[in-house]
């Protein structure tokens, strides 16, 4: 016989998925409606519409593929390029590098620049590279997840304007928890995910097309290689007006993305960057105190997820161990050139707390 699974209660510190509010799961409990029910119809613009405040956008096209984060990337390329586009991806951590195959399985040709990792795609590394190269999309990760880098979009923006290209960001673990604006920084597609800062169970991908890239998408003169994720078709569900079905949503995934965002204005985002900024301060303080540092460049760390320098001599992974066993507090290793070398430390929306702060300093404190 098998048992029903119970889960432990853990606190969840690491790189994702973040700790979710109790109201969050409960919406999850919830009964279903149909994925066309008119109630379940009104939900989803009711999400849509909290999405464009979340993102700071008025883009139409904005609303979460059902799929993870990654879902969103592939979203965005496959809509954005055809077959023998040029590309240019800033890598700097694990996430790019996923964009980069991504593109290039698109049949995109891409260009890669690159960054060591912990440090962030330079804006004259973009300037430089357009000088020989014509793409018609530059894709930054915003905020490295594998590394605790914040790329500055803003001053790229302008280069990649200029230059003619359109602007693809990763968002997954920046949204919600420190400044993304889309409209302001003009970026044309975005995606994130629901699990980092949104504080939301994993499975939605927020996605937003600017006019300038829908015009592009519209103008292609191949389909879209993919169907479950062609924007075209995706439209006539989300968009306005009589909807179409196109594939079965996942009901409760959006009842807990309805509330996560609900939470997340409620809060206010000024507020909610404040407090992942004060969290993020206050960790460096205590692990100043220890002797501990942050791996990533220094003026452009992330507040929600910290890449903490591991001590010469020190077995991460029996700390990692310790704290998940004997704490139930869970971080994340390193990845690629990082392994071995830091703990991934995620203060992420729900997760962001002083207390949760105060506790895996202790912790560490302890077991060091």
């Amino acid at each position: 016989k098998i048992e029903k699974f119970v889960p432990p209660v853990r606190t969840l510190l690491g790189p994702g998925p973040s700790d979710v509010a109790p109201s969050v799961l409960e919406a999850m409990s919830r009964p279903l409606v149909g994925h066309l029910d008119p109630l379940f119809i009104l939900m989803m613009d009711e999400i849509k519409s909290m999405l464009r405040a979340v993102m700071l956008t008025e883009n139409e096209m904005t609303f979460p593929v059902s799929g993870t984060g990654s879902a969103g990337m592939e979203f965005c390329f496959v809509n954005l390029i055809e077959p023998g586009d040029e590309v240019l991806v800033g890598i700097n951590g694990v996430f790019g590098r996923r964009m980069a195959d991504v593109a290039e399985r698109c049949g995109a040709k891409v260009t890669r620049v690159e960054s060591e990792w912990g440090r962030i795609i330079e804006p004259a590394q973009i300037a430089a590279a357009l000088e020989t190269t014509n793409p018609k999309l530059v894709a930054i990760v915003h905020a490295e997840t594998s590394t605790g880098a914040l790329t500055p979009v803003e001053d790229i923006s302008k280069i990649v304007h200029d230059a003619g290209a359109l602007l693809l960001l990763d968002a997954v673990t920046s949204l919600g928890g420190c400044p993304v604006r889309v409209d302001d920084w003009q970026v044309d597609a975005i995606y994130s995910g629901t699990q980092k800062c949104l504080s939301c169970p994993p499975g939605l991908a927020p996605v937003s097309l600017s006019d300038r890239a829908m015009g592009v998408i519209r103008a292609r003169s191949h389909g879209v290689q993919s169907w479950y994720l062609d924007v075209n078709l995706l439209a006539n569900y989300w968009g306005e007006g009589a909807r179409v079905y196109h594939h079965t949503a996942p009901i409760s995934m959006n009842y807990a993305l309805h509330e996560a965002l609900r939470l997340v204005l409620e809060e206010g985002l000024e507020n909610r960057w404040a407090r992942h900024e004060a969290n993020h301060n206050l960790l460096r303080a205590g692990l100043a105190e220890m002797g501990l540092g942050i791996a990533s460049q220094e003026g452009h760390q992330l507040w929600q997820l910290n890449a903490v320098s591991i001590p010469e001599g020190t077995d991460e992974a029996a700390v990692r161990a310790a704290l998940l066993n004997d704490h139930g507090i869970e971080v994340g290793p390193g990845l690629g050139p990082l392994a071995g070398k830091v703990w991934r430390i995620g203060l992420m929306g729900h997760s962001s707390s002083k207390e949760n702060v105060n506790r895996v300093l202790a912790a560490l404190k302890e077991l060091l």
